[in-house]
């Protein structure tokens, strides 16, 4: 067999398999291009599992080990190509694994992230399978065959086949939309194209326009000996971001240009009021002040505050800042580098810089505000046991009035599982356990189970909110939150939407808003039932009769309406009575039709 050593001229030929490569890891190189020496450089074997089975099994390719074989096997029967040794049937089998096991680990297809690897990996598989022919989702279909291969020695990937299965199928039918028609584009692009470079213009088109993947126009040209503009895909794709960010800036921040040195010290997790000094003032401008006045609207910064400022979904407190002779109404609090930025307007007197005051937060408000907070997190970890482990905070708003919480999940909830998550979450609340909050390092909270987005950026030292019985929810929360769960008085799931692939929002209430919702819904149906003339608790069975009465009379109605014929004669004979300006012969002519119109009726009930 022809071919040389890895190394040589020769080494594309078959006569020497490399099965062990070694990869002396001695620099890191950082983003300057310098080569900085590891503090321990290190050597990979790269022996990897399919290597070692390729060579106890006496093959000469990792795809014909026999993980690998029944894995193109199903390929080829979900496809309908028989050749198992085709590429793109390898590629198709090897994509299965890596989705599998992402999708096993929490991840799901999305726009961001690791959910964007796995959504290119899916659709490239996707791609291969339609060269070669597939018309019908077809890769959902290789989950059991995996399962086969590798179930048992993973068994998380058997625990999670049927959810991996329906992630891929939806992920299949929403691709094809996009495949057939960017296909059949790109193929007429390349068609008409006078070189071998497509224009940076086109395939920004195809991916602005029509949703078809950058990556997968790479590797459809690369097929076709053709490159890319990518350099004039980055700038039609700049222009466009550029586009995008002039057309939403409604509005300026006035916040936005403040800066400040040192930090507000939050005091507002024991108290809701606190004595505090001006150390900034801020027009509605941005301009720096040395007062404020009656009647004008800006930012009070303090050196220290008991106003929660809006982060973690939680929206900051509202309240008053009192100075001899005048006060500060704050309609809202924000953070900015570490400063409290109370906003709102200099309802009586003045206030200038240094000026001591007296920091008031609506109580009402903040105390509604941290019930639908702290059932935030009951509702996540609920989420987590009815649906699946794949489920992760993707935003949340918590205000006095309700919360509404986004989490990563791949169809719509049944009915079934909204009531099973309410009565979990009511559970906890009823089961009335003391709310733990402690600092750790993150590390520490890791290691308690605490649920993050590990990869956003923490401090080093975390604080770590436990809530409910039997540390039901352990999570990292920087918010305000009641004492007990039963503080929470009750929830209730208002509703369930998708808000994006991948992503569902449900919105709920909690405390007097959920109380008030129950007496105007009993309120409703004590007014339905009077004018039904029954009791609430019979309403519905009234109702139900009404319906069918309904439908018995419509049906009653319809049988003993007039044929058409009769209803034609009655018509000309009306007309013949009303109309005097009608001569003798139309008169007659009418009369006649009537009575062809009523003899053909009665033919017709005769026969």
């Amino acid at each position: 067999m022809w071919g040389g050593p890895p190394g040589t001229p020769e080494e594309d030929g078959d006569r020497f398999i490399e099965i062990w490569n070694l990869v002396f890891m001695q620099f890191d190189r950082d983003a300057q291009g310098t080569l900085n020496p590891l503090p321990k450089p290190s050597i990979d074997t790269g022996m990897g599992l399919e290597r070692v089975a390729a060579v106890m099994q006496g093959v000469h390719s990792n795809y014909e080990i026999d993980l690998f074989q029944n894995l193109l096997k199903a390929a080829a029967k979900a496809t309908g190509h028989p050749d198992t040794s085709t590429p793109s049937l390898r590629v198709i089998a090897d994509h299965i694994r890596s989705c599998a096991f992402l999708i096993a680990d929490g991840v799901l297809p999305s726009n961001e992230g690791r959910g964007y690897v796995l959504r290119r990996i899916i659709r490239r598989a996707i791609r291969h399978g339609h060269k070669l022919g597939a018309v019908e989702p077809f890769f959902h279909k290789l989950v059991e065959a995996l399962d086969a291969e590798m179930g048992d020695a993973y068994p998380e990937l058997r625990e999670a086949s049927d959810q991996i299965a329906r992630v891929l199928l939806k992920e299949e039918e929403q691709f094809a939309r996009t495949l057939d028609h960017g296909m059949g584009l790109l193929n007429a692009a390349l068609a008409e194209l006078d070189g071998k470079v497509l224009p940076g213009e086109t395939v920004f088109k195809l991916y602005d326009t029509y949703g078809f993947p950058f990556d997968l126009t790479a590797d459809v040209c690369r097929e076709r000996g053709v490159t890319l503009d990518e350099e004039g895909f980055q700038q039609a794709l700049e222009a466009q971001r550029e586009r995008a960010r002039a057309a939403s800036q409604f509005g300026a921040d006035y916040s936005a240009s403040i800066e400040l040195e040192g930090e507000t010290a939050f005091t507002g997790y024991d108290r809701l009021e606190d004595q505090a000094k001006v150390t900034a003032l801020v027009d509605s401008e941005g301009n720096a002040l040395a007062a404020l006045e009656s009647g004008q609207k800006g930012i009070v910064v303090l050196d220290r505050t008991p106003f929660y400022g809006e982060s973690g979904g939680q929206v900051g407190d509202t309240g008053y800042l009192y100075v001899d002779g005048g006060r500060f109404q704050v309609t809202d609090t924000q953070k900015k580098n570490g400063h409290h930025l109370h906003q709102g307007m200099m309802v009586e007197g003045s206030l200038s810089i240094g000026a001591s005051v007296r920091g008031e937060v609506d109580a009402s408000l903040r105390t509604a505000t941290l019930r639908n907070h702290s059932a935030t997190h009951l509702l996540h970890q609920a989420l987590r046991m009815v649906l699946g482990d794949h489920v992760q905070q993707k935003g949340s708003l918590v205000n006095a009035e309700r919360l509404r919480f986004d989490f990563s999940h791949f169809e719509p909830m049944t009915a079934e599982q909204l009531a099973e998550v309410e009565r979990l979450v009511n559970e906890q609340i009823l089961a009335n356990a003391p709310t733990k909050i402690e600092q750790m390092s993150l590390d520490q909270a890791k290691a308690k189970g605490a649920a993050a987005l590990f990869e956003a950026k923490y401090a080093e030292n975390v604080r770590v909110l436990t809530i409910g019985a039997d540390d039901f929810s352990i999570e990292l929360c920087g918010g305000t939150h009641v004492a007990r769960s039963g503080d929470i008085g009750c929830c209730h799931v208002m509703s369930e939407v998708g808000i994006a692939s991948g992503v569902r929002r449900i919105e709920a209430i909690t405390g007097e808003n959920a109380l008030a919702y129950f007496r105007e819904q009993e309120a409703r149906l004590e007014r339905l039932g009077e004018r039904l003339k029954t009791k609430p608790e019979q309403v519905e069975s009234r109702v139900e009769s009404l319906v069918e009465r309904n439908r018995s009379l419509e049906k009653s109605l319809s049988s003993s309406r007039p044929s058409w014929p009769v209803r034609q004669a009655a018509i000309c004979l009306a007309r013949c009575r009303r109309s005097t300006a009608l001569s003798c012969w139309q008169r007659s002519w009418m009369a006649c039709r009537a009575k062809i119109y009523v003899a053909s009726s009665i033919s017709l009930k005769t026969s």
